[in-house]
């Protein structure tokens, strides 16, 4: 198993949900998740992510 630690490039994923989380680049990623578009380093990506996910709310709870 590879630690976050010992990886130096990420992508962001985002689930069916459209919430966003980071991958290892090159690791295949779980069921459910798809590549957001954007990759870089541990620390880009979070700030991507916090960048474009303003409502934290699932989709299907901002759908109600």
């Amino acid at each position: 198993m590879v630690r976050n630690d010992d990886v130096d490039r990420f992508v962001v994923v985002l689930n069916g949900e459209e919430q966003y989380s980071i991958w290892a680049e090159g690791r295949e990623l779980p069921a459910g998740w798809r590549e957001a578009g954007f990759s870089g380093t541990r620390q880009e990506c979070l700030a991507h992510v916090d960048d474009v996910w303003t409502d934290m709310r699932p989709l299907s709870a901002r759908g109600a």
